[in-house]
């Protein structure tokens, strides 16, 4: 897979400044769509895509249960489906994590009981014999599964998300812009972080102000803590309170075309947004262009707010 190689660009402050900044990003979103496109189809991503399949997609009444018994779970499975799926083991002293399993057998038609508790219930039926009877679910038990930090082993693929890059004033310059763009960022330490594997959020609004609150977690790699941030800011202006679940991938995309066009201008390297899209795209990268209007008008508010506060950070300092 190629990426697209990444160019300084700058826009002259001049009356064609929107046109130009408007083609360039036309052209950039472009080539991140062409890019995801061939993402898709690489052997690492379907190395990948193959590997998440394997993985049950757990309730919600059990990813609360995981959630409270592992507050950082991130993939979780059974003891022998980590041993004999991923070549990897439980180690030695790790607690179990207890969920509800569904126990599906024979059903009967009538009363929906198995064979075992139909023979003790009041039901009559016996048109046909318990041999004859459809699966269904009939009830739940405890079972335990492990998350992958209890394990050691094979290490999973993985896909190389983050941004890199000497992003200079940018993170100083985004916490002090969001005054500016009516939101409340926030730096969470590691070790306070509540949201599991999620860089970032942006899910509430501030009591105080009532806009919408971005927080995302502190990491050492600073140009990756921008890109979040980017993405997050974007939500903050584009999906704040939109409730459809159908349209969350596509969120996702504009979100993550608009940290690729924000952190591209900024001269960092945001290949790693190819694979965080193609993770949502369900192989239609057409989506990106199709809401390029979006994209382009919130990156260009971004970039315009940014590069105001990048030119006042070095004489606030002075001062």
């Amino acid at each position: 897979m190629s990426v697209t190689t990444e160019q300084a660009v700058s826009f002259d402050d001049t009356e064609t400044r929107s046109d130009q900044m408007n083609s360039t990003i036309e052209e950039w979103v472009k080539d991140l769509a062409t890019d995801v496109d061939e993402a898709v189809s690489s052997a690492e991503f379907q190395e990948w895509l193959d590997v998440q399949s394997r993985f049950h997609d757990y309730s919600h009444r059990n990813t609360l249960l995981i959630k409270l018994q592992c507050p950082e779970a991130s993939r979780v499975a059974g003891y022998n489906t980590w041993r004999n799926e991923f070549d990897r083991h439980v180690q030695e002293g790790e607690s179990a994590i207890w969920i509800w399993a569904p126990i599906i057998t024979k059903q009967c038609p009538e009363c929906e009981n198995s064979p075992s508790y139909h023979e003790n219930s009041d039901c009559e039926y016996d048109e046909t014999p318990p041999e004859e009877w459809p699966k269904g679910l009939v009830g739940f038990k405890p079972a335990s599964v492990f998350d992958i930090s209890q394990t050691e082993g094979e290490p999973l693929p993985d896909l190389e998300t983050e941004a890199t890059g000497d992003l200079g004033e940018l993170v100083p310059a985004l916490l002090e812009s969001a005054d500016q763009l009516d939101i409340e960022p926030q730096i969470v330490p590691p070790e306070k972080w509540s949201y599991g594997e999620a860089k970032g959020v942006c899910k509430q609004r501030c009591p105080m102000t009532m806009h919408p609150r971005v927080e995302v977690k502190d990491r050492e790699n600073q140009a990756d803590l921008a890109g979040t941030f980017i993405h997050e800011y974007a939500h903050a202006l584009l999906h704040f309170d939109v409730e459809d679940e159908t349209e969350r991938s596509k969120r996702e995309l504009e979100a993550e075309a608009v940290a690729y066009v924000v952190g591209r201008y900024f001269e960092l390297d945001m290949s790693g947004s190819v694979f965080y899209l193609a993770a949502w795209t369900d192989d239609d990268a057409d989506v990106i262009t199709e809401r390029l209007g979006r994209i382009s008008n919130t990156a260009q508010e971004l970039i315009d707010t940014l590069d105001q506060e990048l030119e006042r950070l070095p004489k606030a300092k002075a001062d």
